[in-house]
């Protein structure tokens, strides 16, 4: 553990000495995680500074941490493969938007900030879009499926290197096509949260699959936030529903299985979208998690495009040779390459060079190959979301197939409660 005691000292001193004490670290690359100052230039460039929130406490605390460790590793590559000091600042946001506004305002009020990259979920990156855009900074965002702002709200500075619904549905059909035909499931049910993007999933889920055949017997509205799911579960058993696709919280998913697990009932298929995505899951569910899907962005067992680069750092930076890394520790790692690979194409930190460079370029990361539109999206039919189960107390991607150890063949059907 002393590497990652190390790590953890140097943040420590970061934060309570200020910049006196950052240019006290001499040889240290230009972090200031959550601590203001503009840093200095290296050569004759000026430094590129950075500014993000993240849901370290709040009811998206679970995944602070790994965004963050994310975040690190692809600074700490940045610096050394930029030919300017990185400086990325970040602020908890409470998995608060208004907080998140007041943290953005408060780290650009005080910095030279160039680019700003996004915290969880659509409800807090949108408000980190917002943002951006009013002050026309180039903002990247992931674990933010969600489609309708970037054609109704008028982007030109939000980029989502992340799959979209449209996405998430296409890889919804690959894992079924996994299934052999004499034993694919066709009984689809859909709980959908009240949310635009409840709606907007739910209602691509219900017409691509049913366009390919499947029958979607039951699709119902649940509040977010809610902590009775008796009455879905009583109606997707009595609909007959074998194949069950959602996209609640974190929380809202684990109260779920929770309560399918007393009212002796499971699906043959699960999809939690979102809210199988934290290693909370496992820990609050154990084997009552199990064969749980989800689409994070990114799963152990993705191969290429600097997969094992970010697999070694994060050994090397954390002292931690888990086989398998946290899946947002590998989203928020992907939007790193984003970055750095549109400061290398613009050549400059002017806002518009960089805006130009994302809509331009096509981007290599952990999570594939793609380019985006001018809203922001990526490119139909670029991104393929890879779908993870969760698996002896790992998540493992199932789809698309790769040559990975770290991979996993679909585990199919589900097995009874009474049986694990």
């Amino acid at each position: 553990m002393a590497q990652q005691e190390r790590s953890v000292s140097r943040r420590r001193y970061l934060r309570g000495t200020g910049a006196a004490g950052i240019a006290a670290l001499t040889g240290l690359a230009g972090c200031t995680l959550g601590e203001d100052g503009g840093g200095t230039s290296t050569g004759d460039q000026d430094p590129l500074t950075i500014a993000a929130t993240i849901p370290e406490s709040g009811r998206f605390s679970s995944l602070g941490q790994d965004l963050r460790r994310g975040y690190e590793l692809g600074e700490q590559r940045m610096n050394e493969e930029l030919d300017r000091e990185v400086n990325l600042v970040v602020r908890d946001d409470e998995s608060d938007a208004q907080t998140l506004r007041e943290q953005l305002q408060a780290i650009t009020s005080n910095n030279d900030v160039d680019m700003i990259w996004g915290s969880f979920s659509s409800l807090l990156v949108t408000a980190g879009s917002a943002f951006a855009e009013n002050q026309e900074l180039p903002f990247l965002g992931i674990a933010f499926a969600y489609e309708e702002p970037h054609r109704n709200d008028g982007y030109e500075w939000t980029y989502a290197p992340f799959p979209k619904s449209r996405d998430i549905t296409r890889s919804t059909l690959g894992t079924l096509e996994l299934i052999s035909e004499s034993e694919r499931p066709g009984q689809v049910g859909i709980w959908e949260p009240n949310s635009g993007w409840g709606a907007e999933q739910a209602g691509y889920w219900e017409d691509r699959l049913s366009a390919e055949g499947y029958e979607v017997v039951l699709r119902e509205t649940f509040e977010i936030g809610s902590e009775d799911f008796s009455t879905l579960i009583s109606r997707s058993e009595s609909a007959g529903v074998e194949v069950l696709l959602s996209n609640p919280t974190p929380g809202g998913g684990i109260t779920a299985v929770n309560q399918m697990r007393e009212n002796g009932w499971a699906p043959d298929m699960l999809q939690f979208v979102r809210g199988a995505d934290p290693s909370a899951w496992w820990s609050a569910l154990e084997d009552a998690g199990a064969y749980a899907l989800m689409c994070p962005g990114w799963v152990p067992g993705l191969t290429g495009n600097g997969n094992e680069q970010l697999r070694n750092r994060y050994e090397s930076e954390y002292d931690d040779d888990s086989e398998y890394l946290a899946v947002n520790v590998g989203g928020s790692y992907n939007l790193t390459q984003v970055a750095q690979q549109a400061v290398e194409a613009a050549d400059s930190l002017e806002p518009g060079a960089i805006q130009s460079a994302l809509r331009g370029e096509e981007f290599e990361t952990v999570i594939g190959t793609f380019s985006f539109e001018d809203n922001g999206l990526p490119a139909e039919g670029e991104l393929t979301a890879p779908t993870g189960q969760w698996w002896d107390g790992a998540q493992r991607l199932v789809y698309p197939d790769t040559d990975s150890d770290r991979a996993l063949d679909l585990q199919y059907p589900i097995s009874p409660w009474d049986e694990r």
